[in-house]
């Protein structure tokens, strides 16, 4: 990683399951349970929860990786206990609110995958905006075979990405994909040699950090909103962000800047 990233202090740096570190604008947040491939256990969903409605000011774009061999191997099976039904139902709306600030929170955040990325681990990479997938990473969803259900916010999310069909196989079937698979099905946008997810990760957060925050809070609030919309209360959404994001200040710094030819045209790299 970048020497440019520093470890973080006060609160965040009290979040032993987490390794965070800040470079400029991009802040990254790392799963800090390598032995246990990242499982996640309710520690590290309540410090991943804590961590998002935490973030520094300073920050406008995150990264998340995971420390090890892998990203995240989902639920730590070894917490599972048994729970009423009122303490299962509350279980699993701890993890739709931690996702819920990724989703929704206050700035973009890429998912760099590699090793496992299987059950909450991938309902986790799904609530990231980017996910960027290196060569060893490889997809799952094996509740069907240990008797449960997702319940981290899969089931709203993963279909949205990759298809109801095709999260169903997996579910049923225990069907894993590898990378390229993933890449195809839509679970990622882009894909990498081992060992160059998190410098691609990093780009992409430095690229989102440079844009201004009412674009990003538009495509991070508005546009998942509009697509379960009607096309008729999605277009009338639509023209109501455009006014709101095109009349910022910087925004309106920002395109006289074009037409002045101060800024960069579109091209393809």
């Amino acid at each position: 990683m970048s020497p440019d990233f520093t470890p973080v202090t006060g609160l965040l740096a009290s979040l032993d399951l987490l390794a965070i570190s800040q470079a400029d604008a991009v802040l990254h947040i790392q799963l800090n349970r390598p032995a246990k491939r990242n499982a996640i256990s309710d520690g590290l969903v309540a410090q991943i929860h804590t961590a998002f409605v935490n973030l520094p000011e300073t920050v406008k774009a995150v990264v998340v990786s995971g420390a090890g061999a892998h990203f995240c191997a989902g639920l730590d099976l070894s917490e599972l206990v048994e729970r009423d039904m009122k303490g299962a139902i509350l279980h699993s709306r701890s993890w739709h609110a931690a996702f819920d600030a990724i989703q929704f929170g206050t700035v973009p955040v890429v998912a760099v995958l590699h090793g496992a990325v299987v059950g909450g681990g991938l309902e986790l990479a799904a609530a990231c905006q980017i996910r960027v997938a290196e060569d060893s990473a490889y997809f799952g969803l094996p509740e069907g075979q240990r008797g449960i259900f997702v319940g981290g916010g899969g089931s709203v999310r993963i279909p949205r990405l990759m298809g109801t069909a095709r999260m169903t196989d997996m579910m049923l079937t225990g069907r894993v994909y590898d990378a390229d698979e993933g890449d195809r099905a839509g679970l990622v946008q882009y894909r990498v040699r081992d060992g160059e997810g998190l410098a691609k990760g990093i780009a992409l957060a430095q690229k989102m950090a440079a844009n201004s925050p009412m674009t990003a809070f538009a495509v991070m609030h508005a546009l998942p909103r509009i697509v379960e919309q009607s096309p008729s209360e999605g277009l009338f959404t639509e023209s109501l962000m455009a006014a709101a994001a095109s009349n910022t200040p910087e925004a309106q710094a920002r395109l006289r800047a074009f037409l002045e030819g101060k800024a960069a045209k579109v091209t393809k790299s």
